[in-house]
C-alpha cells in the first residue's frame, strides 16, 4: 500500500466533489463518487475492452468478452424497467436512442482501430491514466484533441459525406432512425431479446474457445475487496452497479467522452487559440466551468478512483520513459478515438453500453463496426511491430480451428 498516493487521491475526490456540488448540486457530487467506484473496479480488475478484444482476436480467449457481456446483461435487467416505469415511480430517467448509418459506422470503426493503437478504450484510457501510465496520459491528451478537432470540422465532414453518398445515389447519412426496442416491442420482450442475444454471444465465445484450446480458461481468482485484484465477474457486477447508479443520479446512461470537447476547448482557449470563433462554441458553453458538466466530473472521479486503487494495491509507479513508436501510436490512436467517438455517439461506454442498456439498436450498430475497427487495429499493431505476428496455427491446442483468427 502507498498511503501518500491514497491520501492524494482522496483529497482530489473531495476537492472535485466540492467543486461539482457547487456547480451542479448534490447529484454532481454523487456522480464523482460513482465515478470513483468505477475507477476502482476498472483498475483492480484491469477491466478494459481493448485488451479483451485483442486477446480474443489473437488467442481465442473469451473470458474478458464474457465479463463485458455479464456487465451489460446485469445492467439491462434493471435499466429497462427503470426507463419504462421510473417516471411513474417518481424517478424519471432518460434513454439514449440515436439514429445510425454510415457516419456513426465510420466513427465506431475509427474508435475501434484507434483504441488498439492507443492502448485503451474510453474508460480504459481514464483508469490507466489515473493509475499512473504516462503513455495513457499522452493517449488521453490526443483523445481530447481529437474531440476538439471534431467540433471544428464536423460540419465539413458531414457535408462531404453527404455529397459522396449523393454521388452514389444514396440520400442521407442515417440509414435508420433511432429505434428503441422498449418503445417498439415493450420492455419485457425487449429484455428477453437482449438477454438472448447476449447469451448467444457468450455461448459462441465458449464454443470457439473450446475448439481452439480444448477447455475454457480457468477463472481468475479475486483478492482483497479493496486492495485487489478483483475477479472479472466481480468487477463486471460492480460496473453494472455504476451504470444503474448513473441512471439514478443523473437520469441517463453513463458516458465518458462527451466531456472531452469541453476540456480541450478550455485548454485551447486558455493558450490563446481563437476557438470561440468556431461555430460549435458560439453558444456560450466555453464560459461554463468544467465542473458544471456531469459527464466530466464523473470522469474525474474515474481517474481519481483509479489513482486510489493503484495506491491501495501498491502499484503506482509512473515512468516518464516512452519510446518514439509508443508515443506516435498513442497520439494517432487518441486522435482517432476522439474524433470517432463523437461521430458514433460515444465510446465503448456511452456508444456501446449506453445504447444497449437504453434498448437502442444503435448500441448494437456500434458493436459491429467498433469490432471491425478493432480487428483491423490488431493487424496494424502487428505491422507496426507492437505485437508479434500471429502463429501459423491451423491447429491450436490440438483442435482444428480453421486457420488464423
Amino acid at each position: 500500500m502507498q498511503p501518500a498516493v491514497v491520501v492524494i487521491a482522496l483529497a482530489g475526490l473531495i476537492g472535485v466533489g466540492a467543486a461539482a456540488a457547487d456547480e451542479g448540486g448534490a447529484r454532481f457530487a454523487v456522480a464523482v463518487a460513482i465515478g470513483a467506484v468505477g475507477g476502482l473496479a476498472l483498475y483492480q480488475a484491469a477491466f478494459g475492452f481493448t485488451g479483451a478484444w485483442r486477446r480474443w482476436t489473437r488467442e481465442r480467449r473469451g473470458a474478458g468478452l464474457r465479463a463485458q457481456i455479464l456487465l451489460i446483461a446485469a445492467a439491462v435487467c434493471l435499466s429497462f424497467p427503470l426507463i419504462t416505469f421510473g417516471r411513474d415511480l417518481g424517478w424519471p430517467v432518460g434513454a439514449w436512442v440515436f439514429p445510425f448509418g454510415l457516419s456513426s459506422a465510420i466513427g465506431a470503426a475509427m474508435f475501434g482501430f484507434g483504441m488498439q493503437l492507443g492502448g485503451g478504450c474510453g474508460s480504459g484510457t481514464l483508469f490507466t491514466a489515473g493509475g499512473g501510465s504516462s503513455r495513457m496520459w499522452l493517449t488521453l491528451a490526443a483523445f481530447v484533441a481529437g474531440s476538439v478537432i471534431w467540433t471544428g470540422t464536423n460540419p465539413e465532414f458531414q457535408s462531404g459525406l453527404s455529397a459522396g453518398l449523393a454521388a452514389l445515389g444514396i440520400e442521407g447519412r442515417s440509414f435508420w432512425s433511432g429505434t428503441s426496442l422498449l418503445r417498439e416491442i415493450g420492455w419485457s420482450p425487449a429484455l428477453m431479446a437482449t438477454l438472448a442475444a447476449l447469451a448467444l454471444l457468450a455461448w459462441w465465445t465458449m464454443i470457439a474457445e473450446r475448439r481452439a484450446h480444448g477447455e475454457l480458461e480457468a477463472p481468475r481468482a479475486g483478492g482483497h475487496w479493496l486492495r485487489g485484484p478483483w475477479s472479472r465477474e466481480f468487477a463486471a457486477l460492480a460496473l453494472a452497479g455504476v451504470v444503474i447508479a448513473c441512471f439514478l443520479a443523473l437520469g441517463r446512461p453513463w458516458g465518458v467522452t462527451a466531456a472531452f470537447p469541453l476540456w480541450g476547448a478550455k485548454i485551447a482557449d486558455g493558450i490563446g487559440l481563437p476557438i470561440e470563433t468556431w461555430r460549435a462554441w458560439d453558444d456560450g458553453r466555453l464560459d461554463r466551468s468544467i465542473f458544471a458538466d456531469a459527464t466530466g466530473v464523473m470522469s474525474f472521479g474515474v481517474m481519481l478512483g483509479a489513482l486510489a486503487a493503484a495506491g491501495l494495491a501498491g502499484r503506482f509507479a509512473p515512468s516518464l520513459t516512452l519510446a518514439p513508436r509508443d508515443a506516435a501510436t498513442a497520439i494517432v490512436g487518441g486522435l482517432l478515438m476522439g474524433y470517432g467517438a463523437r461521430l458514433a455517439y460515444g465510446c465503448n461506454i456511452g456508444g456501446l453500453i449506453g445504447g444497449v442498456v437504453s434498448g437502442s439498436l444503435h448500441g448494437w450498430w456500434w458493436l459491429l463496426f467498433g469490432w471491425i475497427g478493432s480487428y483491423a487495429g490488431v493487424w496494424a499493431r502487428i505491422g507496426l511491430g507492437m505485437d508479434p505476428p500471429f502463429e501459423d496455427r491451423s491447429t491450436y491446442g490440438g483442435a482444428q480451428i480453421g486457420g488464423r483468427p
